[in-house]
């Protein structure tokens, strides 16, 4: 089965996480981190500070690996490996960008129902301070009007990633 390599980074500071609200293509209608396809010749942690500047105007002074998450569909022959950073040291103030459309939420807040299925899973890891590995299955990707459902799933926390 094909991968496709791909990086997801979340902001925080303080309380508060930035996500995107995902305007166009995939996972469009969704509140996200910021990401998207390593390039060829570009190392993955390049590519995660290349997706935060783009879709959010911010740019990481320091990002730390936290996860690595695989992400299939049902009906798709294509594995999503998703290397998961975060960030709390960035300039810049965040701006809306064609993709994306950033906001600051409380961590007790964060809209989980308009997220990800996965991420209600992982994230609480992440802003805890832990490493974790995983994968989930899902019969379709989420849209606007649909959230894709997990149909099996594996996630463990981990020393070292």
């Amino acid at each position: 089965m094909q991968k496709m390599l791909l990086t997801l980074c979340i902001v925080q500071k303080d309380k508060k996480v930035l996500l995107g609200f995902k305007k166009t293509g995939f996972g469009a209608g969704q509140w996200n981190g910021f990401g998207g396809k390593v390039e060829k010749g570009e190392s993955i942690e390049d590519a995660a500070k290349r997706e935060l500047k783009e879709e959010s105007c911010l740019t990481a002074q320091e990002i730390s690996k936290r996860g690595i998450l695989n992400f299939e569909f049902e009906e798709y022959p294509e594995i999503l490996e998703v290397h998961v950073f975060q960030t709390d040291k960035f300039e810049g103030i965040s701006e809306e960008t064609r993709e994306m459309r950033p906001e600051w939420f409380s961590i007790d807040e964060l809209p989980y129902k308009e997220m990800w299925t996965s991420d209600a899973h992982w994230m609480p890891l992440l802003l805890a301070g832990k490493k974790f590995k995983g994968s989930f299955l899902f019969d379709r990707p989420s849209t606007k009007d649909y959230s894709a459902k997990i149909i099996k799933q594996e996630l463990k926390e981990v020393d070292e990633i």
